[in-house]
């Protein structure tokens, strides 16, 4: 078995009318690390992760997480992990404590644990003041801070985050920070999918790219800076962002918009 808490090997998926969503992917993620997946939109990431916490099947290729594989029947390894999904998964007819108290009670936790673990997880997000409204009455940032909570509320070995920080204000952002830090300290590992360079910069280890179902850059976050383009000398990346552009453009995003002068 692989020393990494994740390793993930030749994954392969195609969807039903032949769109090939993932073609090849192999990463591994050490303990206590945060590792970060960026790419456009269709990319693959959030079947990546999908795969990652058995709530999808790959076609070929394994994911190893913790030791054991992963695969959809495996409830206990499921339960090691945690995940904030695209679709958040809320049951919005319920209160947000009501909800959070149900989770609590599916990962067998005691009621003195859930109380206490409820508590803590409404002030640090800042829904304190609305713990007792319904959840169909948030906003769409505000249910992402209940679903994260939901997330990781049975302290999970593995934490899966598909866009954490869509939605979410600036000052939350920085708690997802804080909360990120603190569950590596203790050796969580952590995986994030995310739009927002920015903050993939500030919060993660090591950084992939995707593009088209494959990887096609993976780097230290620390070294991302210090990358320079091929054949164009020592000319420096200045960000993330721009490593992204220079990958993931050329012939499939146009630089420019003449075709839009109309406008």
């Amino acid at each position: 078995m692989s020393s990494s808490t994740v390793r993930v090997v030749g994954l392969k998926k195609t969807y039903n009318k032949g769109t090939l969503a993932l073609d090849g992917v192999t990463f591994s993620v050490e303990k206590g690390a945060c590792f970060g997946l960026v790419g456009p939109n269709g990319a693959g990431k959030t079947t990546t992760i999908n795969i990652l916490s058995g709530t999808a099947r790959a076609d070929y290729g394994q994911v190893e997480i913790l030791g054991d594989i992963m695969s959809m029947d495996n409830i206990v390894l499921k339960r090691r992990v945690g995940i904030l999904s695209e679709g958040l998964d809320l049951f919005e007819h319920l209160t947000c404590e009501e909800f959070l108290f149900f989770v609590g009670r599916i990962y067998s936790l005691r009621y003195d644990e859930i109380k206490e673990r409820v508590n803590s997880l409404l002030h640090a997000l800042a829904l304190q003041p609305d713990r007792h409204r319904f959840l169909s009455e948030y906003s769409h940032g505000m249910k992402k801070k209940v679903a994260l909570a939901a997330a990781i509320i049975h302290k999970p070995d593995i934490l899966l985050l598909d866009e954490p920080f869509e939605s979410i204000d600036p000052v939350s952002c920085s708690i997802i920070r804080k909360l990120i830090k603190a569950i590596q300290q203790r050796g969580g590992t952590i995986i994030i999918t995310s739009h927002n360079l920015y903050m993939i910069e500030r919060v993660c280890d090591r950084v992939a790219i995707m593009n088209k179902g494959k990887i096609v850059f993976e780097s230290k976050a620390e070294d991302i800076s210090r990358l320079v383009k091929s054949g164009v000398g020592q000319k420096f990346y200045s960000s993330l962002e721009e490593i992204f552009i220079h990958v993931v453009s050329a012939k499939d995003h146009p630089k420019d918009t003449d075709e839009l002068k109309w406008l």
